[in-house]
């Protein structure tokens, strides 16, 4: 069943599936908060609670949408189609909805509840709406071919899509704050052009694999499925996997970091360094860029030296520019730059090396259990990612109040912060990510499964499908 190669065509289209989610969500990671607290007037913890809402609410409704995504029969489209066709345009509808600044009241500063709850309804349709799309697009891959070296190839297509969508959304950030003034402007016309590119790229993979999905329903071969593992069930596998408990406490502890200083930086380098909006991009691009170019690094020199001593390399440049950034001074700013490449040389890693142990842990799993679950170990995974930024953003944004952080009130300029605040934001974005990097280092250094112990567990397996056959 789809065992030929696929074209140049078919993989680009696969691609471009990825590169509305990365576009929007990349904004907002970034920008989210700051527009809530800097143009809506939003105190900085409510702000950082609906974000968090919205957050614990993807989490949710993944495995909602990921059941019916199975069920679903339709001879136009298939199972994963029609969801991405009929979800592009709400996607991008909610996504830009969350940028706008409705008016309820004359004198909306006294109240500001009624705002506060149409963000959170905003942002948990458009959390929906990108489960929607995006869950259906990630589950194509063993659709689309059946050949070990096809998929590798497909997922290297998304992820080139992926990366690259995070930095051209930063650059058309910079373009629009360099070009437009007025701030609330300025994240319309961002959030119209980023809606727009996603839109039509969902339409550009739903079409472009359309045919191929299509070949692959009508060969599907009706097969005895395995009884579906209870939720509680999946809990207890999961968690009497020690290999695995370090697995995501790593992968906690490093994307907590990313989460975390990604949030604070645009605040960082307006208030602690004095900069202009239109500037912010330029350091995101300088971490991401780094981050995109390191990941071949770091793969090449995990093949020769092991995952553990990348991570450990990573993490140690990171946790300096942490440090160096609680010191910086207004008039550094070319050191800010260079501190900015070597937090993208550790946030590469934290992206990388996780995510390769997975297998590892799989694989254990199979050699004690004899099944194959890598729903069970990966779900885990996306869920501690989701409640992990939920977590992250919570803090950052209650940080932020408890320190007298002020908001910028409608009509008024943007206000002078007190050093409380300047204080706490330096905080968040050197001390807080330290503590997060050093604990994911300690439990690095105590990971069970080492390059011996992997070696040895694949020679068992092979010897016991050998023996099987």
């Amino acid at each position: 069943m789809n065992n030929e190669k696929l074209d140049l065509k078919t993989k680009l289209a696969y691609g471009a599936g990825d590169l509305g989610p990365a576009i929007t969500s990349n904004i907002a990671i970034f920008y989210l908060l700051l527009f809530f607290t800097n143009v809506a007037g939003i105190p900085a913890g409510l702000a950082g609670s609906i974000l968090m809402i919205g957050k614990i609410w993807d989490a949710v409704n993944d495995p909602v949408v990921g059941v019916l995504t199975d069920k679903t029969q339709s001879r136009r489209w298939g199972r994963r189609l029609p969801w991405m066709f009929y979800g592009a345009i709400p996607f991008g509808l909610f996504f830009f909805l969350q940028w706008i600044v409705p008016q309820f009241t004359p004198n909306q500063s006294s109240n500001i509840w009624p705002l506060f709850w149409y963000y959170v309804a905003i942002g948990i349709m458009s959390q929906a709406f990108f489960t929607i799309v995006n869950l259906p697009y990630t589950a194509m891959t063993p659709e689309l071919s059946q050949d070990y070296d096809e998929r590798t190839s497909l997922n290297s297509f998304r992820f080139t899509f992926s990366i690259g969508g995070s930095i051209l959304s930063l650059i058309f950030a910079q373009i629009v704050f360099a070009v437009i003034r007025e701030p609330q402007q300025q994240y319309l016309v961002l959030a119209a052009i980023c809606t727009v590119i996603s839109v039509l790229s969902l339409y550009w993979c739903v079409y472009g694999t359309r045919k191929r999905i299509l070949a692959f329903e009508s060969k599907r071969i009706q097969l005895e499925q395995p009884a579906e593992i209870p939720f509680i069930e999946q809990i207890k596998i999961a968690f009497s996997n020690k290999p695995f408990l370090f697995v995501i406490a790593i992968y906690l502890f490093s994307w907590l970091g990313v989460q975390i200083t990604a949030t604070v930086i645009p605040y960082f380098v307006i208030y602690c360094m004095k900069l202009k909006d239109s500037q912010v991009p330029t350091v995101l691009i300088a971490v991401q860029g780094t981050a995109l170019l390191m990941l071949f690094v770091w793969s090449y020199l995990s093949k020769r030296f092991g995952k553990k001593i990348v991570y450990f390399l990573g993490m140690t440049l990171w946790i300096i520019a942490a440090a160096g950034l609680f010191f910086l001074q207004a008039n550094q700013i070319g050191l800010m730059y260079f501190m900015a490449v070597m937090a993208g040389c550790g946030v590469s890693t934290a992206y990388l090396i996780p995510w390769s142990m997975i297998p590892d842990v799989i694989e254990l799993d199979e050699l004690q259990t004899g099944q194959r679950r890598e729903g069970v170990f990966y779900g885990f995974m996306v869920l501690l990612q989701k409640f992990g930024l939920a977590f992250g953003l919570f803090i950052v944004g209650n940080a932020l109040q408890a320190s007298g952080f002020r908001e910028t009130i409608a009509g008024q300029g943007t206000p002078i912060q007190p050093d409380s605040a300047l204080s706490a934001i330096r905080i968040i974005v050197g001390p807080v990510p330290t503590i997060c990097l050093i604990l994911g280092l300690i439990l690095t250094f105590f990971y069970p499964i080492t390059r011996e112990m992997h070696a040895e567990i694949m020679f068992k397996l092979q010897e016991r499908r050998e023996n099987n056959s």
